[in-house]
């Protein structure tokens, strides 16, 4: 692909014509594009955006605010006004004069790495337009007063999603890579592209979700999800996958490990290089993971407390039946690392001491800050939810996948979007991705006891949970602990888990933070060397206080986490292998559920 217009092909009259037969076939994929978006099962309205008077409150402030002082903005037209009127006058100059013109302010900013940005006077007036709106409207955002915080924070994060999604890269005319391929390509990229669109409307029933990864490169068991194991029980919520062991012998105490059901588990199984699961059986532990269902309508009165009698509690009881055992230690992730900790408050409350140890990876436990979560934990989208779940009987996965994406909308939705559909390239193969897109539903009314009960009431951390007779407390996790928590997680942001933690009643409290994200600061294998971790034993200050006097250790977190583990895991037995007389192998890992895919 060409980077500038010094460089452009010269178009005959046979590139015209191959040019227009393209366009034809746009004409027709445009067609069927309309067809199938037109049959589609739409999603409650209130879940495409805040309620409207979000804006209208905002807008009555800024022009009370205008009245009250006219002269601030007349000032602020006015600035607006001369920097549109120079970004003209600039490229007028440089159309008459042919000269080159310099280097923008957005010459960092990854949408306008093409040279025309700078060198072609149109996409440089369309650039630095676009960012004089841009920070126009970040300044008056700035000055509205707003006196509820919440308030505020949702008005910025929505008008910055407007201004993403005005982006000239995300249109055609206006995008010099999309156009320049489309001219080298006689129009082929285009039709590519639609293709693509068209593709991913069919995959998801008239939604359209920008497919990440190319899904025909990857196969469950195959080359992903490939640690040998063996389904060994399943009921209606999951299937408990027991692995072959590595060595000759395991330590006695069995490792339970409770992955996320708003994705699936194989984050920890992508590949050998990078397994969870295979480093743990490697350091000689006997190690049952499960494998969520992938709710569907039947499931709509599954509730939270479903996951935890049919899901940790019965898990529990078939690992202590398999290796003959009174204890496990237990690790939950994210969502699952929450229903951990309501599960560890019941069997407090019932005098069961089943968990020897409990790992948390990640998870959020009091919500009083709901963090870059806090646009959508507002009763105008929760009430939108709540009228979906009662209708769909489940929450379904691109609703939720669409909100984690529009958190980093630029990276996850308009960059794959563009490349997909203007480029019209296809996905790369690329696991981490693959998994991304293999999302799950949620069962409607665990949906709402989640969002409601501990979301946004924190009842969990704040006065209890009402659950299976029982009001859990967060004060009643106490038995030894360690919370892995990730220095740059957008989802279960570090802060936010350690104030949970700090509130948890055991006295042998482990806290870790782990660089990079959500992901990659869990799946951080040690061979890679690239991630280290924070260790502060003082758990009494503040979050601040507590990492500017932490320790930085190179390296990884797992084997850290191994040494710790060791000490509660007990001696030395013989290694099991998978299942027994009253466990047969049921299916090979990775299992049947984590092969259904959710529904649209």
């Amino acid at each position: 692909m060409t980077t500038g217009q010094d460089n452009a092909p010269e178009l005959t009259g046979e590139h015209f014509e191959r040019l227009k037969e393209n366009m034809t076939k746009v004409e027709i994929l445009s067609k069927r594009l309309v067809e199938i978006m037109s049959g589609k099962n739409p999603h409650h309205p209130a879940l495409d955006g805040p309620n409207q008077d979000l804006f209208a409150k905002a807008a009555t402030a800024y022009w009370s605010d205008a009245a009250q002082n006219p002269a601030k903005l007349w000032e602020q037209q006015v600035e607006f006004w001369g920097k549109t009127v120079m970004n003209f006058a600039e490229a007028q100059k440089s159309m008459t004069s042919g000269s080159v013109v310099e280097g923008g302010e957005a010459s960092k900013d990854r949408r306008f790495a093409n040279p025309m940005w700078d060198t072609n006077p149109y996409f440089h007036f369309i650039k630095q337009q676009y960012l004089t709106n841009a920070a126009t409207i970040e300044q008056a955002l700035a000055e509205v007063n707003e006196d509820d915080p919440t308030e505020k924070q949702r008005l910025q994060y929505f008008a910055q999603q407007i201004v993403d999604l005005m982006a000239p890269t995300n249109f055609l005319a206006t995008n010099p890579d999309a156009l320049e391929k489309a001219v080298e390509t006689e129009g082929q990229s285009l039709v590519q592209g639609l293709e693509n669109m068209v593709a991913d409307l069919e995959a998801n029933k008239g939604e359209l979700i920008v497919r990440l990864a190319d899904e025909t490169a990857f196969e469950l068991g195959g080359n992903i999800a490939t640690t040998p194991g063996d389904v060994v029980f399943r009921n209606n919520m999951m299937e408990l996958i027991q692995y072959k062991p590595v060595t000759e012998t395991v330590h006695e105490i069995p490792i339970v490990l409770f992955p996320p059901w708003i994705n699936k588990f194989y984050i920890l199984d992508l590949k050998a290089q990078n397994s969870l699961i295979k480093w743990v059986t490697e350091q000689g532990y006997t190690l049952f993971v499960v494998s969520w269902v992938n709710p569907d309508t039947s499931h709509a009165e599954i509730g939270l407390e479903d996951y935890i009698q049919d899901g940790f509690l019965t898990a529990f009881d078939e690992v202590k039946k398999i290796c003959n055992v009174k204890q496990v230690n237990a690790v939950g992730y994210c969502i699952a690392g929450t229903t951990l900790s309501l599960t560890l408050s019941l069997l407090k409350q019932r005098g069961d001491k089943t968990v020897k140890s409990a790992t948390f990876f990640t998870a959020l436990t009091d919500f009083s800050d709901q963090g870059e979560f806090t646009p959508f934990l507002q009763n105008d989208f929760i009430d939108g939810i709540e009228e979906e779940v009662n209708k769909q009987g489940i929450l379904r996965s691109y609703i939720m996948a669409r909100t984690f994406s529009y958190l980093r909308s630029n990276d996850l939705i308009y960059s794959p979007a563009i490349r997909s559909y203007m480029l019209g390239e296809t996905p790369p193969a690329f696991d981490l991705l693959y998994w991304n897109g293999d999302g799950a539903n949620l069962p409607a009314k665990m949906a709402v006891q989640y969002l409601r009960g501990l979301c946004q009431r924190n009842e969990f951390a704040d006065g209890g949970f009402e659950l299976m007779g029982h009001t859990l407390n967060l004060k009643d996790v106490d038995v030894p602990l360690m919370s892995i928590t990730c220095e740059t997680d957008h989802i279960a942001a570090w802060k936010d888990c350690y104030r949970g933690v700090q509130k948890m009643g055991s006295r042998n409290k482990t806290f870790v933070v782990s660089e990079s994200g959500h992901i990659a600061g869990i799946v951080n294998p040690p061979s890679k060397m690239k991630y280290g971790h924070y260790l502060n034993p003082d758990l009494k200050a503040d979050s601040e206080t507590w990492m500017k006097e932490a320790d930085y250790h190179a390296g990884s977190w797992w084997p850290m986490w191994e040494v710790w583990l060791k000490k509660r895991s007990g001696k030395q037995v013989p290694a099991r292998d998978t299942g027994d007389s009253d466990h047969p192998r049921l299916a090979p890992a990775p299992g049947d559920y984590v092969t259904v895919k959710a529904n649209t």
